[in-house]
């Protein structure tokens, strides 16, 4: 797995742990989510991918190595910087600050892959979201996305060990993403890393690939 190392790493807002990827313990937890996202990508390298919430970067030396071209979009204000820490680990990307909810700049079915890393989950209007995600995604292309599964006891967990509190960072958000994606696309393949996580594999609707 080829994360952006902690040398690279800047903090971008107040919910990029990017830095919890290199603590002991909460790694093992962490680095699921890239594994579950890596396990669903296509075997082969697609032409164009990208990476919704990109926040410091930390995934982006692994999926350029799926792509022949690596995109990323982020709300943050750190987007220069973030590029410039990229270039300096060898890693070349098209970052750009825009919103998943609001109107992309990219023509429709303009990706093959579109991944999102516990960051849907933080997008206010995700139903704008899933509708502008569709458009942009090509009829035969895969968003994939992995996010956190609701639970009293693992967000207990997350207090203890880190003093974060779930429920206030996702403010109810987490039930209302997968019903939005639906409305979109299909889902095609979920995997999980249980109880924490669970990745899915989504094909636009009306999508004939297998």
């Amino acid at each position: 797995m080829k994360l952006l190392p902690e040398t690279e790493l800047i903090q971008t807002g107040p919910v990029d742990h990017a830095d919890w990827n290199y603590r002991p313990l909460l790694a093992f937890v962490m680095r699921r989510r890239y594994a579950l996202i890596r396990s669903l990508l296509p075997r082969d390298r697609v032409d164009r991918l990208l990476e919704v919430g990109f926040g410091s970067g930390v995934f982006m030396p692994e999926l350029a190595e799926h792509c022949k071209e690596l995109y990323g979009i982020d709300i943050h204000t750190e987007v220069q910087r973030v590029q410039e820490h990229l270039e300096h680990a060898g890693v070349h990307a098209a970052l750009s600050k825009q919103s998943a909810a609001d109107k992309m700049m990219f023509e429709d079915g303009f990706f093959d892959v579109v991944v999102a890393v516990s960051a849907l989950e933080f997008i206010d209007r995700i139903d704008d979201a899933a509708a502008e995600l569709a458009r942009i995604i090509a009829p035969q292309g895969r968003l994939i996305a992995v996010m956190p599964r609701k639970s009293r006891m693992l967000d207990l967990a997350l207090r203890v060990a880190t003093g974060e509190d779930a429920e206030h960072d996702y403010e109810g958000r987490r039930e209302r993403v997968v019903p939005a994606l639906r409305k979109h696309f299909d889902i095609r393949r979920t995997k999980s890393f249980a109880p924490v996580y669970t990745a899915y594999e989504l094909a636009p609707k009306d999508s004939t690939a297998t």
